[in-house]
C-alpha cells in the first residue's frame, strides 16, 4: 500500500537550477567506462549456430579420416619415387594394442557383485550390488570378511560395517 500523501510537490522554480548530483548507483557503475578486454570490432554473426557434440565428434571424424588419406596419398607418390624411402615411414596401422578410442559415452551397468547379472540393487550395510531377492538372502549371509572380497574384486575399497 502506498504511504499516505501521495507525491511530493514540487519546490517552485525561481529560475535557478540545481546542479544535478548523481546518486550513488550512478558513481560506481562500470556502465561507460572503455573495456580494453572487448574487441571494438566485433560484429556477430548472424549465421551461425551451435553445434551439438555428436555434429562436432562427426567433423572431428572426417576430419581424421582426411588426414589419414592424404597421408596415405603421400606415401603412394613418395613409394612411386622411391621405393626404399617410402618402407622407412611407419604406417599408421590400428591393433589391439595401438587402437586409440574415446572414452564411452555411455553409462556403466551396475553389475551384480555374486551372478554378474545386471543389478538394480545395492546392499546398505555391505555395498555389494545384486540381481534380486534370492541373491539378497546369499548376500545377507555372508561375513564381512567375504563381503570385503567382492568388494575389492569389484575395485572398491570400502570399509565394510
Amino acid at each position: 500500500m502506498p504511504p499516505k500523501g501521495g507525491f511530493k510537490k514540487k519546490a517552485p522554480s525561481d529560475g535557478a537550477a540545481t546542479p544535478l548530483t548523481p546518486t550513488l548507483a550512478a558513481q560506481l557503475s562500470y556502465l561507460h567506462q572503455p573495456r580494453p578486454f572487448k574487441n571494438p570490432n566485433y560484429t556477430k554473426n548472424i549465421n551461425r549456430r551451435a553445434k551439438n557434440l555428436k555434429t562436432v565428434l562427426g567433423q572431428e571424424r572426417e576430419r581424421e579420416k582426411t588426414e589419414r588419406e592424404a597421408r596415405r596419398l603421400e606415401r603412394e607418390e613418395l613409394a612411386k619415387t622411391d621405393p626404399q624411402a617410402a618402407s622407412n615411414i611407419p604406417e599408421e596401422v590400428p591393433t589391439y594394442t595401438t587402437i586409440e578410442a574415446p572414452p564411452s559415452v555411455i553409462p556403466h551397468k551396475h553389475l551384480c557383485d555374486i551372478t554378474g547379472l545386471e543389478a538394480p540393487y545395492t546392499d546398505p550395510t555391505t555395498g555389494l550390488r545384486y540381481h534380486d531377492k534370492s541373491v539378497y538372502e546369499i548376500v545377507k549371509g555372508l561375513s564381512a570378511s567375504v563381503a570385503k572380497d567382492y568388494l575389492s574384486a569389484r575395485g572398491v575399497n570400502s570399509i565394510v560395517k
